[in-house]
């Protein structure tokens, strides 16, 4: 068969046709696939796409087809992508999210994703609209009862995402389709749902909806998430790097000698009354106050998420055998993956980064003993479902206040690693690994503006990172105890935090060797100041 393909059927029966689908999974879909910026099998090598599942999205006669694509992999694995579909006769529209040219009874026209669409759109939000309580067909619509909106004006992209895709509705919501999908509900569906819905945490966007599909299996699958938008100047990340660059554009304007700058111990708990005075001065107070509001809010999401003890998926649990053998394997797999990549990769490097390479590489045995150190039976805190992927990327800055968002889990993870509960303390840890960065990559990007060595500016930068840190912690150990959360006592949260900031920096140090070896020396420098901190018991 040649394009443009004819088929005499109707489109609401043309799924069913196997002629179609044969032409449909060929060469055609893989390679409108390999070019979506969702798609994220970029490294291997597709094989062939299978069409898993499909249903109809449908109202008052007016019909799209859903598809899971199963793509299969040359490396013997396979990922599971949600693909919206329609078929468009006019010619001008859509021209560059073509799938398949077609004739359908004689009408030529195109299939496209549907997401293109707007009367696809708003007809999903209308069905979010007239959502019963307890859908039990096979595609499932569910509204908030906090979503009192009757009528569609409007839908556009939002247009950052990555690996999903954000669509604004009536300038009010934010729905995300999700591409690539799994047998199970979404974390962020779960955690949005329970956060807004169950314990009204106010420093989230609100759960508004959702869309699932009951697959062949029985499985409940999370295709959509629609919540509240939150107006915003911008995320924790940009925030945080104008801030730091004014903090070392400062060390000019004051004339400071780096190697003057009283220093502080990792993890000492600081109020901002004990902070130095020189501190203060070199890096206002603004920024403190700042991190004090994450800090509370950081600690609000993880009370929210430990206070629960009716829903099973949320209950605290406390740390046991199984917990540590998962944890261990996980980890000594990834630190095996991320030694052999410096191996292989050690030429790359030079100067200050090849230096902590070959130090990594020597004490790789004292590190991976940290790893296999993880003794559950010393430890008295609980575990939580946790954010699980906490960066300041994914929070939104929004007057002199902080949301928190994007419950999706790590991107490495399987789904149900995403699920398993994890001390708090592992969020905390990766947002002070942020902290790091967040430091280290205004230094590079800022190279030339400040006049002072790299190795002052290090040294500042680390000074900088401590305190940030300690003012942080104070604030959010303070109000977790007070709301009875158990985090276990100071030495084992500073294990605990020194264990998981190592976890993070090993998995950062994978990503920075293969895509920017210059950088690789923050998380190189994260993990050696933990080896060497003299803090941990």
């Amino acid at each position: 068969m040649k394009p443009p393909y004819e088929f005499n059927i109707a489109w609401e029966q043309l799924l069913d046709d196997n002629s179609f689908t044969d032409v449909f999974l060929s060469t055609v879909l893989q390679d409108y696939v390999v070019r979506q910026r969702w798609y994220g099998g970029k490294s291997s090598k597709l094989k062939y796409i299978e069409l898993q599942e499909h249903f109809r999205i449908q109202q008052h006669g007016e019909v799209y087809y859903g598809l899971i694509l199963e793509i299969n992999f040359e490396e013997a694995f396979y990922q599971h992508y949600f693909l919206p579909i329609a078929f468009v006769s006019d010619v001008n529209f859509a021209k560059k999210d073509r799938i398949l040219p077609l004739k359908l009874n004689g009408q030529d026209g195109f299939i496209i994703d549907a997401l293109n669409l707007e009367a696809f759109r708003k007809l999903v939000f209308e069905r979010l609209v007239t959502a019963e309580p307890n859908d039990t067909t096979r595609v499932r619509y569910h509204k908030s009862t906090n979503f009192d909106d009757t009528e569609y004006s409007s839908s556009r992209f939002m247009g950052l995402e990555q690996s999903n895709t954000s669509i604004i509705m009536n300038d009010k919501y934010v729905i995300k389709f999700f591409r690539r999908i799994y047998a199970d509900k979404n974390p962020d569906y779960e955690m949005s749902r329970f956060l807004s819905e169950k314990k009204e945490f106010k420093n989230t966007p609100a759960y508004m909806g959702s869309l699932s599909i009951i697959d062949s299996d029985n499985a409940n699958i999370t295709i959509a998430l629609m919540q509240e938008l939150v107006p915003n100047e911008g995320d924790a990340w940009e925030f945080m790097s104008k801030e730091i660059d004014g903090v070392f554009q400062c060390l000019e304007r004051k004339n400071l000698d780096v190697y003057s700058l009283p220093e502080t111990e990792l993890f000492n708990r600081l109020q901002i009354a004990d902070v130095p005075p020189q501190i203060i001065d070199w890096v206002g107070l603004n920024i403190f106050l700042k991190l004090q509001t994450l800090a509370k809010r950081t600690a609000e999401m993880h009370v929210a998420l430990g206070s629960e003890f009716e829903d099973t998926a949320f209950t605290p649990e406390h740390f046991n055998g199984d917990y540590e053998v998962w944890l261990k394997n996980r980890l000594l797999y990834q630190f095996q993956n991320r030694l052999n990549t410096v191996e292989n990769n050690i030429g790359r490097l030079s100067g200050m980064s090849a230096d902590l390479a070959k130090e990594f590489l020597e004490r790789k045995n004292e590190i991976r003993k940290r790893f296999i150190g993880f003794d559950w039976t010393k430890l008295k805190g609980e575990r939580l479902r946790v954010h699980g992927d906490y960066h300041l990327g994914q929070v939104l800055v929004k007057g002199d206040d902080f949301y928190l968002l994007d419950f999706e889990g790590e991107p490495e993870s399987t789904i149900r690693d995403r699920k398993v509960k994890q001390p708090p303390l592992k969020d905390v840890a990766g947002i002070f690994r942020s902290f790091h960065y967040a430091v280290y990559a205004t230094i590079f990007n800022n190279e030339d503006k400040y006049p002072y060595s790299q190795e002052e500016l290090f040294h500042a930068g680390e000074i900088l990172y401590t305190y940030f840190i300690n003012v942080f912690y104070a604030v959010y150990v303070d109000l977790i105890q007070k709301n009875n959360i158990n985090i276990g006592y100071t030495q084992e949260r500073i294990f605990l935090l020194e264990y998981c900031m190592l976890e993070k920096a090993v998995y950062e140090l994978g990503y920075e060797m293969n895509s920017r070896p210059l950088w690789a020396v923050i998380p190189l420098r994260g993990i050696m100041g933990i080896i060497n901190n003299k803090q941990h018991g």
